[in-house]
């Protein structure tokens, strides 16, 4: 709160005609430059107003210059207020698609700009930064004031096993695979997007056990990657396993094991 700020005991005519300012855009979330910008010939001392609607529990402050109405709690267009750049992506993502049965325990965001994970409201967001080449395919999701970024369903495949550690867990990603109806085109420029050589070995190698026939574009592309380093099937494991040389990838993970995954022993 700015120094010198008035707080009015009671709610004035002001403050009542700033919230139903705010009815007819149909904001809910804003920056005090969005609201200076938009309402700056309409209304005197923005910031004095919303610091007294904030102390009556009618806004609430998400972090500086960054409010929501009091009851406003959606935490994917929160999130992705909190970088502009943001783009609900990893675990949350394969969640909001419906490929794991695990329900993340944080809100996972690409953003091309470093940020502190933070707790909002009770929800804690993590911030994975990357490369400006790695952010796109985007897709919008909600409307107005309600809409937010999120990764593709390839884009999410991909960045999930370009970043594993974000995905909920191998088990569970590898069984996302074999459930998402994938568009192989759209996973081609997905994996060139990651530019990550052994997450295409992986998933092509994975595209082929699981018969994935929609798959057969995306699966001579990945075989057109294949180097000669052999990388472990989970990045994460320990070296050991079976060596399949048409990809190059070391089995940590059994077929057979694989198997019991996708038949949810495991």
């Amino acid at each position: 709160m700015a120094k010198g700020t008035y707080i009015s005991e009671n709610l004035t005519q002001k403050q009542i005609d700033f919230m139903l300012l705010l009815d007819d855009y149909e904001l809910n979330i804003f920056t005090l430059e969005t609201l200076k910008q938009l309402l700056g010939n309409q209304v005197e001392r923005i910031n004095e107003l919303v610091e007294n609607l904030v102390n009556k529990r009618i806004l609430s402050r998400i972090e500086r210059g960054k409010y929501c109405r009091y009851n406003f709690r959606d935490e994917k267009v929160i999130g992705s207020f909190l970088v502009p750049d943001g783009a609900i992506a990893y675990w949350s993502a394969l969640h909001h698609y419906g490929l794991t049965e695990q329900f993340p325990n944080s809100v996972f965001l690409q953003t091309t700009r470093a940020k502190q994970d933070k707790n909002v409201f009770g929800v804690y967001y993590k911030f994975i930064k990357i490369s400006e080449s790695k952010q796109a395919y985007l897709v919008k999701e909600g409307y107005g004031n309600h809409s937010y970024h999120i990764t593709s369903l390839e884009k999410t495949i991909a960045d999930c096993f370009d970043l594993p550690q974000y995905s909920g867990g191998y088990a569970e990603l590898i069984r996302a695979f074999d459930e998402a109806v994938l568009d192989s085109n759209k996973l081609i420029e997905a994996c060139k997007a990651i530019h990550n050589i052994a997450a295409t070995k992986r998933m092509g190698y994975l595209a082929e056990l699981c018969k994935k026939e929609e798959l057969s574009d995306f699966i001579g592309f990945a075989q057109d990657q294949v180097n000669e380093k052999y990388n472990l099937f989970d990045a994460s494991g320990i070296e050991e396993g079976e060596f399949v040389s048409k990809w190059k990838l070391r089995l940590n993970i059994s077929e057979e094991d694989i198997s019991g995954i996708l038949n949810k022993q495991y």
